[in-house]
């Protein structure tokens, strides 16, 4: 057979930026060429960290600040043996990482960087992000995209400016970095799918 790189690909965004349909659709495309792949979404993945995630996203749970950030990074730990197992084995796709805990946490919340980084590197030790899809939507969209949501969650609910500071927070984290692709979702998702689809080509394979 092929072989293929197994890199760990991340995506982020706000709310309402269309990244889990794009890993929806990425993971179609991979199991339609019988790659190997996981994908687990950040809170949760794991069965423990699902749990954490409840908890966090509930809409009756009120936790201070410094009380999300560590649900998050304990949310993270859970998750920590299941991405070193197949850490450079399967491709990993993961619906939000550690820059979603930089740009909510601290851009966001203004918990201290330095803190989130020393947990952070901490649990993840060698394990590294290959590439990052980074999803920005504008104010309208995101209100129309919260809007059409059934269920909103504790994180649906911000006011508009906290978002703004988010992802602004994730432009900033994005900033002159090689392995980032800024994907605009106002513009039309078929455009955004081919793109996306064929960068994923180019990680993967090794010619």
């Amino acid at each position: 057979g092929v072989m293929f790189k197994k890199p760990v690909i991340v995506f982020e965004g706000i709310e309402g930026s269309g990244k889990s349909f794009h890993i929806s659709n990425i993971s179609k495309y991979l199991k339609s060429k019988d790659i190997d792949y996981i994908r687990i979404r950040e809170p949760g993945g794991s069965f423990n960290s699902e749990k954490i995630r409840k908890l966090i996203l509930n809409n009756k749970s009120n936790f201070k600040k410094d009380t999300d950030l560590l649900l998050y990074l304990a949310a993270r730990s859970e998750n920590i043996d299941l991405l070193k197992k197949f850490y450079k084995k399967k491709i990993i796709l993961i619906d939000r990482f550690v820059d979603s805990t930089i740009a909510y946490q601290h851009y966001g919340m203004g918990v201290d960087l330095n803190i989130l980084q020393k947990i952070n590197n901490y649990l993840l030790k060698s394990f590294k992000v290959d590439f990052t899809f980074l999803n920005i939507v504008s104010e309208k969209n995101l209100k129309i995209r919260l809007n059409k949501r059934k269920k909103l969650n504790r994180y649906d609910k911000f006011k508009m400016n906290f978002y703004h500071k988010v992802q602004r927070g994730f432009l900033k984290i994005a900033k002159n970095k090689k392995n980032y692709r800024i994907i605009n979702s106002n513009k039309s998702i078929k455009v955004n799918q081919i793109e996306i689809i064929k960068k994923i080509e180019k990680l993967i394979k090794w010619t």
